[in-house]
């Protein structure tokens, strides 16, 4: 290369240094490993909802419905975005003031977000798109609940508070310096904030609109479990992003977060099937399918706590509880949760909370506890108490304002016909 040459390559990596100053992040405080990790783990949790909840929801109802709950779980997505754009990040994470242990404020159309701003060791921008992965995903679990029998519009307007007034509110509690991640509430990607928060939804808003129609006597099977395995698998592997993405960085502790769930979902799978199998006397696809889910779900907040120990024992509880409570318990209570999402949501978030403070502590091999296991099932209980009341008591409310004004619920035609025809003049198989 002659002299003149070299000095023209000089002077062209002079002229990007000055037109892309970002470049020398490593001197702002900002991690190229941990903002690509996170980005990823962005689009690993947006995966989680579409296509994999889209695709596990879709197998799971009647053909008549298919197309139904994609486009709940679709169009939840599109409108959580706004939601969160215009004010949702600001309750969630803004500073509230004098009212900060229960709520955030500001940050309103994501002003202060910008390309410089900053949260630890990645660019605020990726905080806030992976948090909003979180806010689109807990109302789109709800849809389950209420499969095959509620209005669109109701269901648009009734997620479109419920973010506003319970999901935002309960994610600042913990997650955004509220008064329980302040009190040492253990919750490491979302046992509360998403999961028992978004069970106990589903169990309140299936007891308000009822059961469908001829339910428990009529066989409603699901129309495609090849479907489910594919959904099911989707979230197995999108679930790493939301675990060990928590971490927020690309380190240990979102390594040790991925191996157990990995582990934590494989044990309850097999512990979910080899129950059924013992009691129905065949192991089912849905059974191991929706076991490895419950998994997900129970090792969520514990993720990036707990070692391979807890991960077992957490999986092992999950796998059994979490049948029995779709099982036997939504068959005692009568309740017509149409997809299990109060079994599998609801009790395995209550499971992974409770038992985070047990298989924290070192002894388990996990990261270690501040304040000792009894008082630490103390706090986790009052994390997991506080949010089932709080959200119990607003989707209630919710709920039955919304059936008082514009009713919940279609017609009797409407679920006969089924919801692609009736609601969306659509089908989603043509056979």
């Amino acid at each position: 290369m002659t002299f003149k040459s070299k000095a023209f390559f000089v002077a062209l990596a002079g002229a990007f240094a000055v037109t892309f100053p970002r470049a020398a992040w490593a001197q702002d405080g900002l991690s190229s490993g941990d903002t690509a990790w996170m980005l990823t783990s962005s689009v690993l949790v947006l995966f989680m909802t579409i296509p994999g909840l889209s695709l596990f929801y879709a197998g799971l109802v009647r053909a008549k419905n298919v197309l139904s709950v994609m486009m709940q779980c679709f169009v939840i997505t599109c409108m959580v975005t706004l939601i969160w754009t215009v004010y949702g990040y600001g309750l969630a994470f803004g500073d509230g003031g004098s009212l900060n242990a229960f709520v955030g404020v500001g940050n309103f159309f994501l002003s202060g977000v910008g390309v410089d701003t900053v949260s630890g060791s990645i660019p605020e921008s990726v905080f806030q798109m992976f948090q909003l992965t979180f806010a689109i995903i807990t109302p789109a679990l709800i849809v389950g609940a209420f499969a095959e029998r509620m209005k669109f519009s109701a269901m648009l307007l009734f997620m479109a508070l419920w973010v506003t007034i319970v999901y935002a509110p309960v994610a600042h509690w913990v997650w955004g310096g509220g008064w329980l991640g302040e009190m040492g509430v253990l919750d490491f990607a979302g046992g509360t904030v998403v999961h028992i928060n978004a069970g106990i939804a589903a169990l309140v808003l299936c007891i308000v609109l009822g059961k469908r129609r001829g339910y428990p006597t009529t066989p409603m099977a699901p129309n495609s479990l090849v479907l489910t395995v594919v959904g099911t698998s989707m979230l197995w592997v999108g679930w790493f992003g939301f675990n060990a993405g928590s971490q927020l960085a690309a380190d240990g502790v979102a390594g040790m977060a991925m191996t157990v769930t990995h582990i934590a979902t494989a044990t309850a799978a097999l512990a979910w099937m080899t129950t059924e199998w013992m009691i129905h006397g065949k192991p089912s696809v849905l059974g191991i399918a929706t076991g490895a889910v419950a998994g997900l779900v129970a090792i969520t907040p514990a993720s990036g706590f707990v070692g391979p120990v807890g991960a077992l024992a957490i999986g092992l509880a999950s796998g059994v509880i979490c049948y029995w409570a779709a099982s036997s318990l939504k068959r005692k209570m009568g309740y017509d949760d149409s997809l299990d999402v109060f079994g599998v949501h609801g009790v395995g978030g209550f499971i992974g909370a409770i038992l985070t403070g047990i298989f924290a502590a070192e002894a388990f091999g996990g990261s270690g506890l501040d304040n000792g296991i009894g008082s630490q099932l103390g706090l986790q209980f009052i994390g997991a108490a506080a949010t089932i009341v709080y959200s119990g008591v607003l989707t209630f409310i919710l709920a039955k304002a919304l059936d008082a004004t514009m009713g919940l619920r279609v017609t009797a035609e409407e679920e006969s016909e089924g919801l692609d025809l009736a609601l969306h003049d659509e089908r989603g198989f043509s056979l």
